[in-house]
């Protein structure tokens, strides 16, 4: 049996299809950050709906939420 602990401002959220924790609300961008991702080199999608780059810094993320992040690949 699996049993999770969650405080105050804590949850649940998928990203990509898997679910991940979110341990407290942060901004889309700080999360983001915080996950290594290059953000002139993504799109985001939040609960289906395009985020524009300059929203990221004042999303905040909640319990539930599901993201899409789509990388940018250059090639020919």
């Amino acid at each position: 049996m699996l049993f999770l602990l969650f405080t105050e401002g804590s949850g649940l959220m998928k990203v990509n299809g898997k679910v991940i924790p979110l341990e407290e609300s942060k901004s889309l961008q700080d999360f983001l950050l915080e996950k290594n991702y290059d953000l002139r080199l993504i799109a985001v999608e939040l609960n289906g709906k395009v985020v524009p780059k300059s929203a990221y810094k004042d999303v905040m993320l909640n319990n539930e939420d599901k993201l899409e992040i789509v990388s940018f690949v250059g090639g020919g």
